[in-house]
């Protein structure tokens, strides 16, 4: 048999979300296997989809030939072959495992392996149009989950003229990247679009009727209904793991990584959403995309390894545009940014500016002499010089005035 030479072998990405198509546009000669019929698209913008502001074709990201609607269902780590849904084998020299998450379904009554109609989960470019179809003026939605996922699409589909509710199980909205104070701050602003909001607020269930059966009400677990004509799954994902696990490659809650990016087998790779890299998942975008451009230079022979991304985190809830249909009135944008811990340890340090007439609010935590987080809304102005100071990881100078570190330039 001849030896495989991994000059021979092209580089296979199963994958092509937006880690599987940065890597691609960067490794010449990659073959990518995307499940998806669209071609690679930027996930971040899906809610601007579902709003109506951005067509498909917009949020297209440049990428290598996917072969689209094709699933991988076998990989063979002894010959080096991928065995897809439509019969077709493809050899690798290296494969890379670009293969996300999947959206997590909550164990709800009234929710089986097949979702009654009205109800979506929203995490593909599939989702957003399916909710851009079933949307219309005057029609209820419920949203359940508070994250940033729950409040893009409840911002999206009020934009669209819904009565939307957001059921959020947590004390507050996007518990992981904001404080009480900002969480507070963007409740207002979505409660002033129109968006019901509640929060500490268990959901049990969903009654359907009909059939096939379909979605009317949201039950909660204090006996009250949510009347819904739309009901979207927004609880958080899960790291697509089935085809590694399969493979017999190690996989804890990701498939575990080292700093090449590179599983237990040396031939594969992992990144993005389903890849474990020192005990973290990221589950965001900047991180895949850096993780990308490691691999890259690895399978190109060069030196590189990836250390870890301190990540940030920012959303523009936008004004209605003028031609939403039965929009509520204009209102400013609120642009919004978190990065690092934004809940302070006993013995942090605490400096919060809040101007609740300009709705802006900067909050951040100094931990043992260094930045450890913060949270900026309403006005950015010293976003980018605080992520800075965060990235660099450096102690403060001793002098520096901690308010100093909310200036619009950051202390600098």
């Amino acid at each position: 048999m001849r030896k495989k030479t991994e000059s021979a072998a092209p580089v296979v990405v199963i994958g092509a979300g937006m880690a599987g198509a940065r890597l691609a546009a960067r490794v010449p000669g990659v073959t990518v296997v995307g499940e998806e019929r669209h071609a690679p698209y930027n996930r971040v913008l899906l809610a601007d989809v579902l709003a109506g502001r951005y067509a498909p074709d917009v949020i297209a990201l440049p990428a290598a030939e996917v072969r689209r609607g094709v699933r991988a269902v076998r990989v063979d780590r002894a010959d080096r072959l991928v065995h897809c849904d439509d019969g077709s084998v493809l050899h690798y020299g290296r494969l890379v495992l670009a293969t996300g998450s999947n959206p997590v379904l909550p164990p709800l009554r009234g929710l089986g392996t097949t979702l009654p109609d009205g109800v979506h989960p929203f995490r593909t470019l599939d989702d957003a149009l399916a909710l851009r179809a079933a949307v219309r003026p005057g029609v209820r939605a419920v949203v359940i989950g508070g994250g940033l996922l729950g409040v893009s699409a409840a911002r999206a589909l009020a934009e669209c003229g819904a009565q939307v509710v957001l059921a959020q199980q947590g004390e507050h909205l996007m518990e992981r990247q904001l404080d009480p104070g900002a969480a507070a701050l963007l409740r207002v602003h979505l409660e002033a679009l129109g968006v019901e909001v509640h929060t500490e607020c268990r959901v049990r269930g969903l009654r359907c009727a009909g059939s096939p059966p379909a979605v009317r009400a949201v039950q909660l677990a204090d006996g009250y209904e949510l009347a819904a004509d739309l009901t979207v799954l927004a609880c958080g994902v899960r790291p697509r793991t089935g085809l590694a696990r399969a493979a017999g490659l190690d996989v804890r809650k990701g498939i575990v990584v080292d700093d090449e990016l590179r599983t237990s087998d040396p031939y594969i790779h992992a990144l993005g959403d389903c890849a474990e890299h020192r005990s973290t998942l990221y589950g965001l975008a900047g991180p895949a995309l850096e993780q990308a451009d490691v691999l890259a230079e690895v399978l190109a022979g060069r030196p590189a390894r990836y250390e870890g991304t301190r990540a940030l985190t920012r959303l523009t809830l936008r004004a209605p545009s003028a031609g939403s249909f039965d929009a509520p009135e204009p209102r400013e944008a609120l642009d919004l940014a978190a990065f690092g811990e934004a809940r302070p340890l006993p013995g942090d340090d605490v400096i919060r500016l809040a101007d609740a007439t300009r709705g802006a609010y900067r909050t951040v935590v100094v931990r043992e002499g260094r930045l450890a987080g913060g949270v900026l809304l309403g006005d950015l102005g010293a976003v980018s010089s605080l992520a800075r100071t965060w990235q660099d990881d450096e102690p403060l100078p001793p002098a520096m005035s901690l308010l100093h570190l909310l200036t619009d330039d950051g202390g600098h």
